[in-house]
């Protein structure tokens, strides 16, 4: 499981010009059945993507591929979980035999 912080980087201003792709990429995500929560950074510093079900060099790649990214919108930090106990209803996060 991972989270992507995606904070505004140098080129912020430019946002809007990739919104619509930005929003494209993120239906993506959710649509492949990767990101289950995607939300914003308070106050106004970015946002963030938690991902499940992919390996980190392919979730690396995907995350490179959003125009926020390759655009210079947001500089981004990768963290890996290895999700150990959750509630039921977040059960499927942990990973089957442990």
């Amino acid at each position: 499981m991972f989270i992507a912080l995606l904070r505004f980087g140098k080129n912020k201003a430019e946002a809007p010009k990739f919104m619509s792709d930005h929003n494209a990429w993120i239906k993506q995500g959710f649509d492949d059945g990767v990101f289950i929560l995607i939300g914003s950074l308070q106050p106004n510093q970015g946002g963030s993507v938690i991902a499940h079900n992919i390996s980190r060099e392919d979730f690396e790649t995907r995350v490179n591929e959003d125009p926020f990214v390759a655009n210079e919108i947001v500089d981004v930090e990768i963290l890996e979980i290895k999700p150990g106990k959750a509630v039921d209803r977040l059960g499927f996060l942990i990973p089957s035999g442990e």
